[in-house]
């Protein structure tokens, strides 16, 4: 698992946890971001913006950008 690991997006805007395939659901250890995660303005990874996840290990997670 790595807390506050951080990701780079597009848009400054807020971001929530669509698919999380580490949750209890699925058989997994249920790690996985609650709430909104919050944009900022630090660029990272050629992106112009970034969020801090928790990523769970051996997980697929997807994002959904709220317009």
């Amino acid at each position: 698992m790595r807390q506050c690991y951080r990701l780079g997006v597009p848009a400054l805007t807020t971001y929530r946890e669509v698919l999380n395939s580490d949750a209890a659901r699925y058989h997994g250890s249920d790690l996985h971001n609650r709430g909104p995660l919050p944009a900022g303005d630090l660029q990272w990874q050629s992106q112009p913006y970034s969020i801090e996840i928790t990523l769970p290990p051996l997980a697929v997670v997807i994002l959904r950008p709220e317009r």
